[in-house]
C-alpha cells in the first residue's frame, strides 16, 4: 500500500470510529476506560494534539466536540449516566493501562 492510500484508510477508519461512537451513546465512557484504556475523551486529546503538532490552533472543547458530535455539555446531560462504585474502582484500579493522550505516542 502506498503512502497516500494509508492515510486516507486510516483517516476513513479513525471517522468510521467517530461515527461509531457518536451512534452509541448507551456506551459510557468510563466502560470505554474500563475495557480498553481510552475513550472519546481520550480520542478527544489525540485529535487536538495532532490538529497542533500540524499547525491547527485547537482547544479542547473544539476537540471534544468533533469527537462528540456536540459540544460535551449538552452529550453529557443527555447521555452521561452516573458512574457506579464499581466502575470508579475499576478505572482506579486500571489507570497504569489507560492511554497516553500526549502527541506522537
Amino acid at each position: 500500500m502506498d503512502e497516500q492510500t494509508r492515510v486516507e484508510a486510516e483517516a476513513a477508519a479513525f471517522r468510521g470510529l467517530i461515527n461509531h461512537l457518536q451512534t452509541r451513546t448507551d456506551v459510557q465512557n468510563i466502560d470505554l476506560m474500563n475495557l480498553a484504556g481510552f475513550c472519546r475523551n481520550c480520542l478527544a486529546k489525540w485529535y487536538r494534539a495532532e490538529a497542533e503538532l500540524r499547525g491547527e490552533a485547537m482547544d479542547y472543547d473544539q476537540a471534544r466536540e468533533h469527537i462528540y458530535g456536540m459540544p460535551y455539555a449538552e452529550w453529557k446531560d443527555r447521555y452521561q449516566d452516573e458512574a457506579s462504585t464499581e466502575q470508579k474502582q475499576r478505572f482506579e484500579a486500571t489507570q497504569a493501562e489507560h492511554a497516553d493522550t500526549r502527541a506522537g505516542n
